[in-house]
């Protein structure tokens, strides 16, 4: 069995291969080659769903319960703000620079570095299965849904994403809605027409005020945010027949999005259409062995405003990793070393209290 230095030491050359390595989502062709060459140079029996890369345990057996350490390999596109080159990986005072480092580069070769601590244990109560998946940034269904049903049944699961290693247990649903008043085309110097605009700034005004009373102790309130607004009329003196706007929903996990879109229909005068409902609020409880370990750890938990493929797994799942969400997306993003090596050193030891 490797020492944790030398896991450390592995998963930092690997985040920088990878950070080397363009990797954006719907284009991980590369990244994915390169884990599955870090698997076979540890020997470690691997498959490929599309971009999607997983591995179980070496005593793996189907009738135990299974643990799912998750992570993603695919990054945004890079920050116009970029001083330096975000595919060449940097060591500056302690940090490492470079596009995916913190989001979320560390927190999938953290998860890659704990699950080959545990690949080879035995008589264990519970199966590891590790995934790195794609497609998280857009959440492509040619992601972490691609490849769940070839893992066998999991029981609960830790998705890497940037947490500052607290748990997030909680997480808001997101839900686009596409929305069109429509009213009649007319001159504008001579008052005719319908003006959809007008009608659409109505409905705009009542989602801006409007308030869901159901609080979440741990997300707050759900939120309606007007994001984009057009009338596709590039005349001045024409009265606009229709005018589109999109609603970007956040919701707690106090309500469904069905319940967020009877709201809707019940008070705006637009017609709307989702854009989809996959990406639903969800919870761990608090007394779930997971949680339970890692305040055993001295770790709080807190609700996070940010989605991630937790919201595509349908059993438990739990938030956590190294690197800040504050960081993520932004020009010139790091992560510090010192995070990296105490992220596997979090994963293994909340994961020894469950096994």
């Amino acid at each position: 069995m490797m020492t944790t230095t030398e896991l450390y030491s592995e998963a930092v050359e690997l985040l920088k291969q990878l950070i080397a390595t363009p990797s954006f989502s719907k284009e991980e062709n590369d990244t994915a080659e390169i884990i599955c060459a870090f698997f076979k140079k540890h020997e470690v029996p691997f498959a490929r769903v599309g971009n999607n890369i997983y591995a179980k345990n070496k005593d793996y057996d189907i009738n135990k319960p299974s643990i799912l350490l998750n992570s993603h390999h695919d990054t945004v596109l890079a920050n116009k703000g970029y001083t330096m080159d975000p595919f060449t990986p940097v060591e500056k005072d302690g940090k490492l620079f470079g596009l995916g480092s913190n989001d979320a580069g560390g927190c999938l070769v953290s998860l890659m570095a704990a699950f080959l601590h545990f690949y080879g244990r035995e008589n264990t109560n519970h199966n590891v299965v590790f995934a790195a998946s794609a497609e998280e940034e857009i959440s492509g269904v040619n992601g972490i849904e691609l490849v769940l049903p070839f893992l066998g049944n999991i029981d609960f699961g830790i998705v890497g994403e940037p947490t500052k290693l607290e748990m997030a247990v909680a997480e808001r649903g997101l839900m686009v809605i596409d929305c069109m008043a429509v009213g009649r085309a007319g001159h504008a110097a001579r008052n005719e027409g319908e003006n959809a605009l007008y009608k659409a700034v109505d409905d705009i005004n009542w989602i801006r005020n409007y308030k869901f009373h159901k609080v979440s102790d741990l997300l707050g309130e759900s939120r309606l945010t007007v994001t984009v607004i057009d009338t596709d009329n590039k005349q001045h003196n024409v009265v606009p027949a229709q005018c589109k706007f999109v609603i970007d929903v956040r919701v707690n996990e106090l309500y469904t999005f069905e319940e967020i879109l009877e709201a809707l229909k019940l008070n705006l005068k637009s017609q709307f259409k989702p854009r989809t409902t996959r990406m639903k609020s969800t919870a761990i409880p608090l007394n779930h062995p997971l949680v339970l370990a890692g305040i055993q750890l001295g770790k709080r938990y807190y609700g996070s405003p940010t989605t991630s493929d937790k919201a595509l797994m349908p059993f438990p799942t739990l938030k956590m990793g190294p690197g800040d969400s504050a960081r993520s997306h932004t020009a010139d993003e790091y992560i510090y070393l010192e995070e990296i090596k105490n992220g596997i050193d979090t994963y293994i030891k909340l994961i020894e209290q469950i096994l």
